[in-house]
């Protein structure tokens, strides 16, 4: 396993619409296992190959108090709650940049095995908002979109600030 470097924003490959993985092939489960290293050394709780600069549908995610890492190849979601939730984000391409993100409360995410199967899973809680987050990266949607035109704009100054004291 490696760990991968990680992509800054506003790095292009964070908006682009990424391919499709073959979920059966060696090497996106050692992707897989990469980008888990990576996101743990990040650290973070999910991570895309979008994160790391390659623009395929991998998503893994390893929530603290969950039941072990899951990876998501290709996911899409086929449904979501009409009640929402309200949830910190950020991400690890924009580290130390977190604000309050509202989403649907529960989908439904259909998404390969690397058995080559087809899989569904209801999630709720962190889970959703992490797969609902993850699955906007693959799809070029940063989550600075989903903020309004304001808190974008203090998420930036901030981001801005936090380049400039590091310097």
């Amino acid at each position: 396993m490696a760990i991968l470097p990680i992509i800054r924003f506003p790095h292009a490959c964070l908006e682009q619409v990424a391919a499709h993985v073959d979920a059966t092939a060696p090497e996106t489960a050692q992707l897989a296992r990469d980008l888990l290293e990576t996101m743990h050394a990040a650290p973070g709780i999910g991570i895309t190959a979008c994160h790391v600069g390659i623009a395929q549908r991998l998503v893994v995610i390893d929530l603290p108090d969950g039941d072990g890492p899951h990876v998501y190849a290709n996911p899409e979601i086929i449904w979501q709650s009409a009640e929402t939730s309200t949830q910190e984000e950020g991400s690890v391409s924009m580290p130390g940049i977190h604000a309050p993100v509202t989403r649907p409360a529960c989908v439904k995410v259909r998404y390969d095995r690397p058995d080559g199967t087809k899989a569904e899973d209801v999630a709720d809680g962190l889970l959703a908002t992490c797969l609902q987050h993850e699955i906007d990266q693959i799809n070029g949607v940063f989550w600075l979109k989903r903020l309004s035109r304001l808190r974008r704009e203090r998420a930036l100054k901030r981001y801005a600030r936090l380049g400039r004291d590091s310097l």
